[in-house]
């Protein structure tokens, strides 16, 4: 008689629950706190910049934290508590923005009057380290000689960022002259390292305004839409 295959192991059936996935909790929320925002403020924007630094931004979330509410989210997420079309839009007319949710972008809900948050656009900018890949804004060269700015523990690690230096009576010397980033060409890791010991800021961290929304009215910031990082959009209303 042929055995049974009641209670063989691999044959029980499992009756727990089915996890939860957090990606869609963090995605539901973030719709959920978009729609609120509509709900709340007077005016949005997109927004577009350069040199993202996401403490700095932090820091532009807590000082606005009173008038306003900045969302950096996957662009679908952002579209899709927006509305893309008038048919599924959270309030008249704000589809429009998501057709410009491309690239490097987010969303800005405020209180604050247009002037003011122009200028605050306008002015804001942080200064910060380049990172590797960025395009150097101008030539660094180093001439030969003493580096009196490096102690001579220093030395190990400045050969390994490719500098030719050698100790010569305990001080680090640049037995050649390098050159550590050209002007308009990409930072490698190891000028990236450089440009840090050097203390040389590089890179500058900006926002540009997008396009704006109120319940009245709708407006294009071309320059703005310039910097907008996007291999394709569709921004016609």
């Amino acid at each position: 008689m042929p055995k049974s295959k009641r209670n063989r192991p691999g044959c029980a059936v499992t009756l727990s629950k089915t996890k939860k996935q957090p990606g869609l909790e963090r995605k539901g929320k973030v719709v959920a706190d978009i729609k609120d925002a509509v709900e709340h403020y007077a005016n949005a924007y997109v927004f577009t910049y350069d040199n993202m630094r996401n403490q700095k931004l932090k820091d532009l979330r807590e000082q606005l934290k009173a008038s306003s509410g900045i969302f950096l989210a996957g662009k679908k997420v952002m579209q899709i508590a927006l509305g893309r079309s008038p048919a599924d839009e959270a309030n008249t007319g704000l589809h429009k923005l998501s057709k410009f949710l491309q690239g490097d972008s987010g969303l800005f809900f405020t209180n604050l009057p247009r002037d003011d948050v122009e200028r605050l656009f306008r002015e804001f900018e942080e200064h910060d380290f380049a990172r590797t890949g960025s395009i150097a804004t101008e030539t660094v060269e180093l001439k030969e000689g003493p580096l009196e700015q490096f102690t001579h523990e220093m030395e190990p690690f400045l050969r390994k960022q490719g500098l030719p230096v050698r100790l010569k009576k305990g001080a680090v010397e640049l037995v050649a002259d390098h050159v550590v980033c050209e002007e308009g060409k990409p930072i490698s890791p190891e000028a990236a390292q450089t440009l840090r010991l050097l203390g040389m800021q590089m890179a500058t961290f900006r926002l540009y305004l997008v396009c704006r929304w109120s319940p009245d009215d709708f407006e294009v910031y071309k320059e703005g839409l310039a910097h907008l990082r996007a291999d394709e959009a569709d921004v016609s209303s």
